[in-house]
């Protein structure tokens, strides 16, 4: 979709016109569950994520102003809404990694592609520690800043510092072993 066609689609999204959503749903529905599968570290909770997602979007939609662009916003709504649910489980799970192979097809995430490479680092990631994958999550695939990520997950700037830090060292010697 070009940016004028989901302008368009959210404007008659907001007007309450459901094939407009099902539109952005199917426009985005794979970036929102690789947030929340990386986030979570489990399929089941990051397809429960992904819906509770969208489900706030549909309600909040009317709220949506248009200052940023939608898939910024809706970005930001899956971030915190699988910050959320990683508070209220006290962790993040981890992947058995027998089962990364076939997670993620063309519609669940363009940002994975059938390079072995890839699934090595998706596999690597999984075994890092909570709240060291959560840090290298949220700064290296999904772009926020270490001030912003210290705000999310209730942490100070340095210790999320620390923990990509760890996260990067973890991750080489994970891919090493491979």
């Amino acid at each position: 979709m070009s940016a004028e066609e989901i302008t368009n689609a959210v404007q008659l999204a907001q007007g309450g016109d459901r094939k407009a959503f099902h539109l952005l749903y199917q426009q985005h529905v794979g970036r929102v569950y690789a947030i929340c599968w990386r986030l979570m570290g489990d399929r089941q909770k990051a397809e429960d994520v992904s819906q509770e997602v969208f489900v706030k979007v549909w309600q909040c939609l009317p709220d949506f102003k248009g200052d940023s662009s939608f898939a910024t916003w809706l970005h930001s709504i899956a971030t915190r809404t699988a910050i959320d649910c990683w508070r209220r489980d006290k962790r993040l799970s981890f992947v058995d990694p027998d089962q990364i192979d076939g997670m993620f097809d063309q519609d669940q995430s363009a940002a994975v592609t059938d390079n072995g490479d890839a699934g090595d680092l998706e596999q690597a990631i999984q075994r890092l520690p909570a709240q060291a994958k959560a840090v290298f999550v949220l700064f290296a695939l999904e772009g926020y800043q270490h001030k912003e990520i210290a705000e999310l997950l209730s942490i100070a700037e340095g210790s999320s510092k620390a923990q990509y830090h760890r996260a990067r060292q973890l991750l080489r010697g994970f891919l090493r072993e491979e």
